[in-house]
């Protein structure tokens, strides 16, 4: 069985000697720690000293530094500069030996011409790769950074790195009462979840053009993330459950009405929050993208997802919350789901790189 340790090795050596290349790697492997070695490797071995660590957000670079210095890796951090991708292309070529992309699935079109006219070595981080290569983010990942090694989540759930889990979907059924607000430009009233989805699937269906039809699906998304069916569905789900849960809402106004204590920017408390359900002085926070990434929450077995979005990068990001406890322990994701919607088409795609044995479908949920 592999431990941490070998699968960062043989990561390692999968990228030996190569200029270009791509690591699949499962949260709570230790992605950011297989970085810092292989830039030591060429510090020690090459003589390198300007390394450039490029991450979705500013965020991540405390994770560098911090693994730097937790694993006596320090005398890397006067190499490192660091740098967000809507930033690279402001970069000097010249001044670096090695780029390290975090979260390399970040990588879009318009990064192209910088990172096709630079010369020194390129290795690509992320515990999602691109599963499709004609895409954008899979034709840019598969020719600046391919992946070489792959190590995905349920692998290091059966080696014992990760804690199990399973996945509970609950399908809830779209009301017919007239509680939904639909706003206008000019007027306001209540319409049912029903018609209001019927609404939108009409005008999805006879849109006008790609555009027209982008924004009708992009409204009926809002309009399913804003439903109440989900809410009052949530909150009687968290009366069932016992110890910490984790509800990731949808929107800041939803974690406000869902729980007394929220994490968000826009909460004067939210660090205060955090804190307090790190330490267990409370049991229940709700949150919006927050806490996606970089933060560990200890003895947390339950979340509620409201939405998949379907992205299977969010919705492992938010696993991932739950994959830190011991190894013979199992965690619980709960994810709500308009049966009979686009909304089952989304959760299917979020949850398709997950082992199926894992997930169950919840029989007569009701909202």
């Amino acid at each position: 069985m592999n431990n941490r340790e070998n699968i960062q090795q043989q990561a390692l050596d999968s990228v030996v000697g190569r200029t270009r290349s791509g690591l699949g790697i499962s949260m709570g492997v230790g992605k950011t720690l297989i970085g810092l070695k292989h830039m030591n490797d060429l510090y020690v071995n090459q003589g390198m000293r300007k390394f450039l660590v490029v991450a979705p957000k500013k965020s991540i670079f405390t994770t560098w530094v911090d693994d730097a210095k937790k694993f006596a890796l320090s005398h890397l951090e006067d190499c490192i500069e660091f740098t967000t991708y809507l930033s690279l292309t402001k970069k000097d070529h010249a001044a670096y030996q090695a780029i390290y992309l975090d979260e390399c699935h970040s990588l879009l079109y318009s990064h192209e011409l910088w990172l096709a006219t630079y010369g020194g070595i390129i290795l690509g981080l992320t515990g999602t790769p691109p599963r499709f290569k004609k895409s954008e983010k899979g034709y840019m990942v598969d020719r600046f950074c391919p992946i070489i090694y792959t190590y995905i989540t349920d692998d290091a759930v059966e080696d014992g790195i990760l804690n199990d889990y399973r996945i509970i979907i609950h399908p809830i059924t779209l009301s017919d009462r007239k509680d939904y607000l639909v706003k206008t430009a000019k007027k306001e009233f209540y319409s049912s979840e029903q018609a209001n989805y019927a609404y939108w699937c009409d005008r999805v269906y006879n849109a006008v053009g790609p555009k027209d039809e982008q924004i009708t699906r992009i409204m009926r998304m809002t309009s399913l993330m804003n439903y109440p069916g989900k809410m009052r569905y949530a909150k009687r789900l968290l009366h069932q459950i016992e110890g910490k849960c984790l509800v990731f809402c949808n929107t800041q106004a939803q974690a406000n009405d869902i729980l007394p204590n929220s994490y968000h920017s826009n909460n004067l408390y939210s660090d205060e929050n955090l804190v307090a359900f790190k330490t267990g002085e409370i049991d229940r926070l709700s949150c919006v993208l927050s806490l996606n990434e970089g933060v560990n929450i200890p003895d947390l077995r339950t979340c509620i997802i409201m939405h998949a979005y379907s992205n299977e990068r969010k919705s492992t990001q938010r696993i991932g919350r739950l994959l830190r406890l011991n190894p013979d322990e199992t965690a619980t994701i709960h994810i709500l789901m308009y049966k009979n919607t686009v909304d089952e088409s989304w959760v299917n795609k979020a949850l398709e790189d997950l082992d199926p044995s894992k997930i169950h479908i919840l029989e007569n949920s009701y909202a």
